[in-house]
């Protein structure tokens, strides 16, 4: 059955918008994301908006012969895109294509697994670089931002199953304080906050 713009029931609209701003990653798009940088350039442009390729250098520390070349591996796999309404030809600048990334690490294990560990090593540097520029970052921190923020970590005996079931009901509740547009004005008292969450099997024997 075929539907008009009229004939749209709302809650599939949003399912749509919502599907339209998350990428999955396959076997392909991992491969221009197992490159550190770039996921971090990603990260960069999904949180502060549009940069030029100098704007990105200048934040990671890097030249911008680099940022560019990265700016083009992620434009190929249609994760950035130019952004036309900014910029000239010698000035270009560039928008992450979506709000968010999803995937499945077994899947991408189990059909690319040397791209899939450099992938995922590189998420986990960039969590530790967060938690790291977080700690350097707490001496100054207005009282109320040292006594919000958290840094910990909690063991528990689990079978899988409890384990999903525990994921499930956290990100219910980073579903309720979900920021529409990470990219819009702070509202005021407002920072960018980041919650990293990592639940996995330690091994004790």
């Amino acid at each position: 059955m075929s539907e008009t713009p009229g004939d749209e029931n709302p809650r599939d609209k949003n399912a749509q918008d919502e599907n339209a701003k998350t990428v999955r990653l396959d076997r392909h798009l991992v491969r221009a994301l197992a490159h550190p940088m770039r996921n971090r350039m990603l990260g960069l442009l999904r949180v502060y908006g549009p940069q030029t390729a100098t704007t990105l250098a200048g934040r990671l520390g890097v030249n911008t012969g680099a940022t560019s070349y990265h700016l083009r591996q992620l434009a190929e796999a249609g994760l950035v895109e130019e952004d036309d309404s900014r910029g000239n030809a010698r000035d270009r600048w560039w928008k992450a294509a979506h709000q968010g990334t999803e995937f499945d690490a077994a899947e991408l294990l189990d059909q690319e697994p040397e791209l899939a560990l450099g992938f995922l090593h590189g998420v986990g540097q960039s969590y530790a670089e967060n938690m790291f520029a977080f700690i350097d970052a707490m001496q100054t921190m207005p009282p109320e931002w040292q006594e919000a923020s958290l840094l910990s970590d909690f063991l528990f005996h689990l079978r899988p199953d409890e384990l999903a079931a525990m994921m499930r009901e956290v990100l219910a509740v980073f579903e309720k304080y979900k920021t529409p547009d990470l990219t819009a004005p702070l509202p005021e008292g407002a920072e960018h906050v980041t919650v990293q969450i990592q639940a996995y099997p330690r091994e004790t024997r």
